[in-house]
């Protein structure tokens, strides 16, 4: 099973910025989407944001304009630049890597151990 090692969260304050990166431990076939998830304390798990092989991206109402992902697939690799935080962005995040192109259901592919990201106002 591939192993997804995500890095790059931590403790800033609103306005700020982190970027989350996320490698797969070796290349594994079919993966056509890669993504973030977070789970705030209380909440589901949910879609922040996933890439398609395809070159196409989809992000939450909630992270657009202030979030980007991109992937890197010769390092099979995929970041996120998260700019603007505010508290409301504070929750564990979870690098996913799937074979299809949906981004549910949300239980599928390969996950990481998860990042913490805390924004305090």
């Amino acid at each position: 099973q591939v192993q997804l090692v995500e890095s790059g969260g931590g403790s800033v304050q609103a306005g700020g910025s982190l970027r989350l990166s996320c490698v797969a431990s070796q290349t594994k076939r079919g993966i056509n989407t890669m993504g973030w998830y977070r789970e705030a304390p209380g909440k589901p798990r949910d879609v922040v944001a996933t890439a398609t092989s395809g070159g196409l991206s989809y992000y939450d109402d909630s992270v657009k304009g202030r979030f980007t992902i991109s992937r890197d697939d010769a390092k099979n690799a995929v970041y996120l630049q998260m700019n603007s935080l505010t508290p409301e962005d504070t929750a564990m995040y979870y690098c996913n890597m799937r074979s299809g192109y949906s981004s549910y259901p949300i239980d599928i592919g390969d996950w990481g151990q998860g990042t913490q990201v805390t924004v305090s106002s």
